[in-house]
């Protein structure tokens, strides 16, 4: 039975938490920023949690 491989895409996308929680990036904040407001732009840069429903499915992709 050959390895399993992690997906590119994924693991260019999550990281593990030390608590194993999966941190992402939020969307909508490369480019036109010109109509979204300061605050928006403010928190669209912080990270985010995948959500519960997710999880599985990410974690599938990262061969954990």
């Amino acid at each position: 039975m050959p390895k399993m491989k992690t997906k590119a895409g994924a693991k260019k996308r999550f990281k593990l938490t030390g608590s194993g929680k999966i941190k992402r990036k939020h969307a909508f904040k490369s480019h036109i920023l010109t109509k979204k407001g300061t605050k928006q732009k403010r928190n669209l840069t912080k990270t985010g949690l995948v959500h519960a429903s997710d999880v599985k499915s990410v974690k599938a992709q990262l061969c954990i």
